[in-house]
């Protein structure tokens, strides 16, 4: 402990005390650096700089902006898991809307976003960088939800019980078993939201509106630039640089807080623990203890009394007027948006009634690939995943490899994959399904590797001595040990595969486009000319066609899962 009483004798400050304070140091200065060279910025004037001396400040600025979106995403998925996973009747709401909400693609609503942050604070390079930080977090936030649902979910009836026979309060269950049993998957899928981040960075920092070309300063602005100037080399050089960051962000930040995690598993059996040497420098930190005992400590125990249940204490009848008042008018609001909504859609499909046969055989066409992307994608991630997530070594050397490969831009690899496959019989078809790959993959990878890396050590034990290997072991440990990992996986993976079809069936390379048939070819058609009546058509198509999958297939497995496949069941 750091709470030092009269006489005692001070831990000394060491060398760890020194980094972590250079470290504190470095990022103010690096904030600093950042603000000073941003004024005067207009985001519409395309004032991209090529010169290497930039591309730092450019690198902090969309790590920034990436940051500020998993700040929202992470807030918004406890919120919103909790409420799923512990209220029934919001489940029945929450789950299918979030269903909907994941399947949406970005340029479906990128221009009522963007024009909507552009009129809050026109003439501001705020609102585009608001904008940009909104589409970044619809790229991070949905399977950060799925896994902490899945976590909350998948809790053990006796720790349950355990919680209630000590009348630990709702935050309490919350702070100390709730969260810290869900904490392997949210962490894992905390990994695939930065990957997921990055890989969409390029589309959420440089954007169109009419005639407007918005850009902002960062490494996704950095590397388009590059890409349409030709500048090929400085197109390495910021690939480069976006790897150097993704490492950085391994070493410094996952894999200390995937060392701190591996203190929530549920086992008897204590097996390797895996080791960050960031994570020991800050255990070793006088700083870091003086600040857990002054600080962090008094802010839990605050925390713990000022959300305990008050037994015999009302709401007096004024404050719970008020509070009817509220709901009552939230309630006539959302009604009244919903309202307006519906008579602005049923105006927009109402002109597009003779392209409902065309919306809906592109539908199914996309939904073939997608099936197909996901089925492809299970055969290779299920056995890597799961060898990733048993071997501690082997999960410490590949898990920055597979940041840096589902972290790159999407649009920096796909015009190459079409060129590479363009001239193959029905190579096109083969792209696109090999780009939703590329874009979906990941989701399903990391799921499985939280999945097998949360395998208790004493089941692993048991196995050992039962002797099962091969079939046996994957059928009776490691199947069931992963299964709910690997539909949250599937669910995030299907969702990403529906956004990745926009820019997997209409693709731009060399001054020409190239297309397949499908809806996300619609949408992006639709959404370059203007006719939104299609765009809104061909978007409630894919919403639906997404909703219907997941209720009749992947919601009675998830569901399963959670009861079936439980470590209490």
């Amino acid at each position: 402990m750091a709470v030092f009483q009269r006489g005692e004798v001070r831990t000394p400050f060491s060398w760890a005390d020194i980094v972590v304070g250079a470290g504190a140091l470095a990022a103010i200065a690096a904030l600093v650096a950042w603000a000073t060279h941003g004024h005067g910025f207009r985001p519409e004037s395309g004032a991209i700089s090529l010169s290497l001396a930039r591309l730092p400040l450019y690198a902090l600025a969309s790590w920034l902006r990436m940051a500020a979106a998993y700040v929202l995403a992470l807030g918004f998925a406890l919120v919103y898991a909790y409420l799923a996973a512990f209220n029934a009747r919001a489940e029945r709401y929450l789950i299918p809307i979030l269903d909907i909400l994941q399947s949406i693609p970005i340029l479906s609503f990128l221009p009522a976003v963007l024009l909507g942050f552009i009129a809050l604070f026109p003439g501001s390079a705020l609102g585009p960088n608001l904008a940009s930080v909104v589409l970044i977090f619809t790229s991070q936030v949905w399977n950060m939800v799925f896994a902490l649902y899945t976590g909350f979910v998948t809790i053990p009836k006796e720790l349950k019980e355990l919680a209630l026979a000590t009348r630990l309060t709702p935050w309490q269950r919350f702070r100390t078993l709730e969260l810290p049993y869900a904490m392997g998957g949210l962490v894992w899928n905390s990994m695939m939201s930065w990957a997921g981040g990055w890989f969409f960075l390029m589309a959420a920092e440089e954007f169109s509106l009419g005639n407007r070309q918005y850009q902002l300063h960062g490494i996704g602005s950095y590397l388009q630039t590059a890409a349409n100037q030709g500048r090929w080399s400085r197109e390495v050089i910021g690939l480069a640089a976006l790897v150097a960051v993704i490492v950085l962000m391994d070493q410094l930040v996952f894999r200390p807080v995937l060392a701190w995690a591996d203190k929530f598993k549920l086992e008897m059996v204590e097996g390797e623990s895996p080791r960050s040497a960031v994570l020991k420098v800050v255990r070793r930190s006088v700083l870091i203890e003086e600040f857990s005992a002054r600080v962090w400590a008094p802010l839990t125990e605050w925390s713990d009394r000022a959300f305990r249940a008050r037994p015999g204490r009302r709401p007096r009848a004024a404050v719970q007027s008020s509070l009817s008042f509220l709901r009552t008018l939230l309630l006539a609001g959302a009604v009244y948006l919903m309202v307006v909504f519906i008579r602005s859609g049923i105006h927009l499909l109402s002109h597009s009634q003779h392209a409902i046969p065309l919306v809906m055989t592109a539908t199914a066409a996309t939904l073939g690939r997608v099936l197909l992307s996901i089925f492809i994608s299970l055969l290779w991630t299920v056995p890597v995943g799961v060898a990733i997530g048993l071997n501690r070594k082997l999960s410490a050397a590949l898990t920055p490899i597979i940041q840096i490969f589902a972290s790159v831009p999407a649009t920096a690899l796909f015009p190459s994959v079409v060129a590479i496959l363009f001239h193959l019989h029905g190579g096109l078809n083969f792209a696109a399904i090999l780009l939703m790959m590329l874009g979906t993959q990941w989701y399903i990878l990391f799921n499985v590797i939280a999945g097998a890396s949360a395998i208790p050590e004493d089941l692993k034990e048991s196995a050992r001595l039962f002797r099962l290997s091969g079939a046996m072991a994957w059928r009776t440990l490691i199947l069931p040990a992963i299964f709910p990992y690997l539909i949250t996986g599937i669910i995030t993976a299907s969702g990403g595969a529906w956004n990745a079809s926009i820019v997997a069936e209409y693709v731009s390379f060399q001054g020409h486009t190239h297309h397949v048939f499908g809806v996300g070819w619609l949408i992006a058609q639709s959404a370059l000319s203007g006719q939104f009546s299609l765009l809104l058509l061909s978007t409630v198509s894919l919403a639906a066609t997404v909703v219907l999958v997941n209720r009749l297939v992947w919601r009675p497995l998830y569901r399963q899962a959670s009861e079936r496949y439980a470590l209490d069941a």
